[in-house]
């Protein structure tokens, strides 16, 4: 009987929808957020898909480490778009609520995308690493074979892993409160939501969190261990500093990526913090995918050439259909 008497409680009781209190407690900026959020995301969006433009167009960039910075600008757009659409709704409308079911499949977007990245920006510091310390092996090692094979397995493992996890969480019975101190539907939050056993579903995830960050991180961190110490070996300061170009940008973002992951997961989960740990959410899920394209686009000579290039071609085309619609016409000097 009080078997039954519990299940009923808590069929009854169920979550069926999720309550968001990340801006809650600054609502009279609710429009200036909303500002600034709309203004960050078509940046990001226009930024990222510039650079798969060109990336794509210009031949001067069909080599590798573009390849990889085109398909980081394609994961940056899907990633920020994961979070920013219903995040501008919300601060617009007003509406902080969200189905369990679109909670979950936010989640699972966002943690795809997330693992994704953490393999794809190791792959472009090995990259890196074949370009600037094996010079002459660089065209063998780095095919193009590999360098689909390293993007196809980032993209891939990554969505079957959170897969998992999400049937681990789909299996979770949740009862309440159905609020969340946060702006998005994060792993950890949801799970306290539960009212059953989540050891399982929590180990599994601390478990692929490992696999899918430490790995790639101390790839990283090892790349440019090699690359900076084979930078210092060049005898010539042009030498030095025409290696340090190819991969500062990539080093930047990695840094940022990186490093504000970190701080916003490692940070304690007090009522002090909280705040600022929604800062440092905001910084990676929303900062970032705005930054490091422009990063890229600013600090590379090969991609601003090519914006340049565009940029001209694009300006001269409507001289160039007048010119075409009159040509006979004589202007005077």
């Amino acid at each position: 009987m009080q078997s039954a008497a519990n299940t009923e409680w808590e069929n009854q009781s169920r979550i069926t929808e999720i309550i968001f209190l990340g801006f809650e407690n600054i609502q009279e900026l609710r429009v200036l957020l909303f500002l600034v959020f709309l203004v960050i995301y078509i940046v990001t969006v226009t930024v990222n898909m510039l650079i798969i433009a060109l990336v794509m167009a210009d031949q001067h960039l069909h080599t590798p480490m573009y390849f990889f910075l085109g398909n980081l600008s394609c994961l940056e757009t899907c990633y920020t778009s994961t979070i920013m659409p219903r995040l501008i709704s919300s601060l617009l409308t007003g509406d902080i609520t969200t189905s369990a079911t679109g909670c979950i499949t936010q989640m699972y977007f966002f943690g795809s995308l997330a693992a994704a990245e953490c393999y794809l920006l190791a792959a472009m510091s090995y990259d890196r690493y074949l370009a600037i310390c094996k010079p002459l092996h660089y065209a063998t090692f780095m095919t193009g074979r590999l360098c689909l094979q390293l993007i196809a397995g980032s993209w891939i493992s990554a969505f079957l892993a959170i897969s998992i996890i999400v049937s681990f969480v789909s299996q979770l019975t949740f009862c309440g409160p159905n609020e969340i101190d946060h702006f998005f539907c994060e792993l950890t939050l949801v799970v306290k939501l539960s009212c059953s056993d989540t050891n399982a579903v929590e180990f599994v995830a601390f478990l692929f969190a490992t696999i899918f960050t430490l790995p790639p991180f101390l790839l990283t961190i090892i790349s440019y261990v090699l690359i900076i110490a084979t930078i210092l070996r060049i005898s010539s300061i042009t030498g030095k500093q025409k290696a340090f170009s190819t991969c500062s940008s990539h080093l930047v973002v990695v840094t940022i990526f990186y490093g504000t992951l970190m701080i916003a997961y490692v940070l304690p989960k007090n009522n002090t913090l909280r705040d600022l740990n929604k800062l440092f959410s905001v910084f990676y899920t929303v900062l970032t995918p705005m930054v490091n394209p422009l990063i890229y686009s600013l600090r590379n000579k090969d991609v601003k050439q090519a914006l340049k290039k565009y940029a001209s071609m694009f300006l001269a085309f409507p001289r160039i259909q007048t010119i075409r619609a009159n040509p006979f016409r004589i202007t005077s000097s």
